[in-house]
């Protein structure tokens, strides 16, 4: 089976573009010429170079002994938490930006929840010296103040989203309608594996990078390029898109997805979409979705920003829907221990949507001699008031 995108677009059952009529020269622009682009020498080049002197990639693998010895398993962490600007997110807006200028845009437009995709693209629309405007939930603007004020020193303008529940759904909603308004100059840069097709392909691609780190650091340490379980978590789902891109259709790895439970899969309160969701089409694309009896998208819930989205990338939906992930679902509560004791055994400060992978050793039991890659995808100073107030520290 393969679990890469077809030629119209679909991952199985799940993916498409379904735009109003408005979206569809942008979208078929880009579907037209994004492969092509990224195939260019020149491309490759610069995007190589800027990953490299830029961003500050490879980033490690790391070994974490005492984490490695309380579980009993071989733990190794994929360090995005120490690309520039604190995430993985910067892997795909430096890929989208040099897009963008190839395709003659000129000005740029991003949705953000946790606040790191709009720092990644603030950064480079200053690097390249492009017009940015962020739109941001009016909640995620209070919870995630200081990268909030990093956009705005990076030049960016920070548009709140007032709408339904005020985070990241409702910004989203707001980018479309921008993009709408503004089709000729404006390329939008959906910092997720979600949205119409070629998005979700586009950004798997421009993620990958970090599943061809691991294979070649793998190698290097441990003389094979496979782990025995690459981990992840999702929410949209880009930074898992990129920790498992190479091992797809590689069934000896085990590919494990961690949702957010927010306050327990059946509290009300929750963004685990692989549990609750059903097929639904949102923000462009037919995936899994958090929605009602009659079709209304349910409000998401997590204590991470990042993760409170009501659906699911098409990839992980397939990845789901075929049996080929295994989803597993963490609560608030068991992520913010885990953050903690990463803390405290590793000296690292994890995002706490990356807390939410590390989170499943308590519940997860792996083999001794097993080797688990988790993508740490994002370092923890954008949580410390949500760390603070949650430790009473």
């Amino acid at each position: 089976m393969n679990y890469n995108v077809n030629e119209k677009g679909y991952y199985g059952e799940f993916g498409g573009a379904y735009i109003p009529e408005m979206l569809y020269p942008n979208v078929e622009e880009l579907r037209q010429n994004y492969l092509k682009v990224m195939a260019e020498e020149s491309f490759q080049k610069e995007f190589q170079q800027l990953l490299k002197e830029y961003v500050g990639r490879p980033t490690p693998l790391y070994f974490a002994k005492r984490l490695s010895e309380k579980y009993n398993t071989k733990i190794y962490l994929k360090r995005e938490d120490l690309c520039h600007t604190g995430a993985h997110k910067v892997n795909n807006t430096i890929g989208q930006i040099l897009m963008a200028q190839r395709l003659g845009k000129t000005r740029i437009i991003a949705e953000t929840g946790a606040g790191q995709h709009g720092v990644a693209t603030a950064t480079v629309c200053a690097l390249m010296g492009l017009e940015c405007i962020v739109f941001m939930g009016e909640v995620d603007i209070k919870r995630q103040a200081p990268n909030v004020a990093r956009m705005k020193m990076l030049g960016a303008k920070v548009v709140p989203a007032t709408s339904g529940s005020k985070t990241l759904k409702d910004a989203t909603n707001e980018a479309i309608r921008d993009w709408i308004n503004n089709p000729l100059d404006t390329h939008y840069i959906i910092g997720s594996v979600v949205g119409p097709h070629p998005y979700p392909d586009m950004v798997a691609r421009f993620q990958s990078v970090i599943s061809e780190e691991i294979k070649m650091q793998l190698k290097e340490k441990l003389g094979r390029e496979n782990p025995d379980f690459v981990v992840a978590c999702v929410g949209g789902g880009s930074n898992a898109a990129g920790a498992f891109y190479h091992y797809l259709d590689k069934p000896e790895v085990g590919i494990i997805a961690v949702e957010a439970a927010g306050k327990g899969i059946d509290s009300g309160e929750s963004a685990a979409t692989s549990a609750l969701g059903k097929v639904g089409i949102i923000h462009g694309s037919k995936t899994l979705l958090m929605q009602t009896n009659d079709g209304q998208i349910t409000e998401p819930y997590s204590i991470s920003a990042g993760l409170d989205y009501p659906g699911v990338g098409p990839m992980h939906a397939n990845l789901f829907a075929s049996g080929r992930g295994e989803f597993i679902s963490i609560t608030d509560v068991e992520a913010m221990k885990a953050g903690l004791e990463l803390c405290k055994l590793e000296g690292i400060i994890p995002a706490i949507e990356s807390s939410h992978a590390l989170a499943i050793f308590e519940n997860r039991k792996f083999k001794k001699d097993d080797v688990v890659v988790v993508n740490l995808s994002g370092r923890g100073d954008k949580d410390l008031d949500t760390y603070i107030k949650y430790f009473n520290l």
